[in-house]
């Protein structure tokens, strides 16, 4: 029987990738979704032993990784704000967007939050709308809601960048 360790090692070379490609996609900013992916394993490591027996120890990571970058952004947001009521200094700092890697990245990051995460989750990690549920904690409806009003939004998108070309 492999040891905790290297039972976890190989769960990470497995998974690491993929949770990370879908965090890139979902926050459209390649360093919070890097720090939010290694965040994440690294708590899925401290409870490794417990972890391990779940039905799905990758839906808890990405779990845990997208309300991560969700803290990150929403910190991150605090912040702007508490320095925008500050007196301007000579060279005030802009924090800069990662450059899309495609176009369906480009479209993802058009989406509200919730329903990115969504359209990722199902569209490119190949989720189904019961992982989906367990993965964001929704109800099956609500991600279904949520899905749909995606797919409308990126239709109207695809239909928009369509007649601008």
């Amino acid at each position: 029987m492999p040891n905790l360790d290297d039972d976890f090692e190989q769960f990470f070379l497995d998974n690491y990738q993929a949770v990370l490609h879908i965090l890139i996609l979902t926050t459209g900013d390649r360093e919070r979704a890097t720090d939010a992916t290694q965040e994440a394993f690294i708590r899925a490591y401290a409870k490794w032993a417990r972890i391990r027996r779940y039905d799905s120890p990758t839906a808890w990571v990405r779990r845990v990784a997208i309300n991560a970058s969700r803290d990150s952004f929403r910190s991150d947001r605090r912040r702007r704000h508490r320095e925008a009521a500050l007196p301007l200094s000579a060279e005030s700092s802009q924090t800069d967007r990662y450059a899309s890697e495609s176009a369906a990245s480009d479209l993802l990051n058009e989406l509200p939050e919730r329903q990115r995460e969504v359209a990722t989750l199902f569209y490119v990690d190949d989720r189904s709308v019961i992982e989906i549920a367990a993965i964001l904690e929704l109800n099956e409806g609500t991600v279904k809601s949520h899905l749909s009003s995606a797919r409308e939004r990126l239709r109207q998108l695809v239909e928009r960048n369509g007649a601008e070309a």
